[in-house]
This record gives C-alpha cells, sequence and structure tokens, in this order.
C-alpha cells in the first residue's frame, strides 16, 4: 500500500455520495490496509432499544440507548466501541482506536463493560472496502478523510454529526455543513 492507513480516521460522505447506505453518513475506520477497510456508519440510530435487544447493556450505553447500523455488511455482526474510564485506560491488552476509544469485549457482559468504559455504543453490521476500492471512492470525491475524536462515536444527536464534523473542518470543507439535503429545491 503506497498511502498511509487511514484505520482511526473519520470517513464524512460528501454530497456527491448518493448511495442510500451511505448519504450524509459519518464511518470510523477500524482498519485499512492491503486487504481493503473496515467501519462502522457513526450516525445511524435505529428504533430497537438495547434494554430490549441486548439486557443490561442499556445501563452502560451513551444516548440515546439503541442498536445502531453500522452499515450493509453481515448485518448480524455485532461491535461495540466504548470510551475508556480514565482511571482503566491505557492497559497492554487495549489498543484504542482514537484517544481512549476500543472496540468492547461484549463477550465479557455488560458489568465487565461498565466497569471499564464510561459509555458504550453497539452496531449492527459494518462497512467494507475491497483492496484499493475506497482509495478510488475518495479519490472521487465520495468522502473526507479527517481526524476523528473518541466523542464522535458517542455522539448523544447522532442526527447531526455529519454537518458538526463537516463544521469543524478548516477551509472550505467547512461549507458543506449547510448543504441541503436535496439543492435542486433551493
Amino acid at each position: 500500500m503506497d498511502q498511509t492507513s487511514w484505520a482511526g480516521k473519520l470517513l464524512v460522505a460528501t454530497p456527491v455520495l448518493t448511495d442510500p447506505n451511505f448519504t450524509r453518513t459519518v464511518i470510523l475506520l477500524l482498519d485499512h490496509g492491503d486487504d481493503g477497510a473496515i467501519g462502522l456508519v457513526l450516525n445511524r440510530p435505529s428504533s430497537l432499544r438495547l434494554a430490549e435487544a441486548m439486557p443490561g447493556w442499556e445501563d452502560v450505553a451513551a444516548s440515546p440507548p439503541v442498536l445502531f447500523a453500522g452499515g450493509p455488511v453481515e448485518p448480524d455482526a455485532v461491535i461495540a466501541l466504548g470510551r475508556a474510564r480514565p482511571e482503566v485506560f491505557p492497559t497492554p491488552e487495549w489498543s484504542p482506536i482514537v484517544d481512549r476509544l476500543r472496540v468492547v469485549d461484549l463477550s465479557a457482559g455488560a458489568e465487565v463493560a461498565d466497569a471499564q468504559v464510561e459509555a458504550a455504543r453497539v452496531f449492527v453490521g459494518y462497512a467494507g472496502w475491497a483492496p484499493g476500492q475506497l482509495e478510488a471512492e475518495v479519490a472521487a470525491d465520495a468522502w473526507f478523510v479527517t481526524d476523528a475524536r473518541d466523542l464522535d462515536a458517542l455522539a448523544d444527536e447522532p442526527d447531526v454529526l455529519w454537518s458538526e464534523v463537516l463544521r469543524r473542518q478548516r477551509g472550505d470543507v467547512a461549507l458543506f455543513a449547510t448543504f441541503p439535503d436535496d439543492p435542486s429545491l433551493n
């Protein structure tokens, strides 16, 4: 691979990306390398409450305490992210994604997670790219690649995360934060 890995970065959909799976999405890349890329859509909450789907996890979850649609690949896969408590971070077995954000071991249970993380978010499915596919999409201006903050994955208002992330960018990219859903209506 000729470029630096984008693992730990955000992909922010540009207005030219019209695929309904990814329109106005913010994706945290968990892995990016010669074998492709894997990420989680951070701003697609579902209507399914964690208390119904995974009892006990609602007490650990960031608001809103619902399952999030992480992407269209493997919709039965479940992945959780959590922000480590400062008193337990860092530990040798943790590899942070961004700052204190890490993948949470769901098999350890909600009580263990609650002792280790301030808050967690649970995703079903993920976004995936074949080798070279993501790079081609970025070159075609479908995505902005930008730095992530650990709290992006736990945003309490995920519906405005796309605009918030764009607004904090420098230069002309910040202007996209106010881009209308349908520019033909202007």
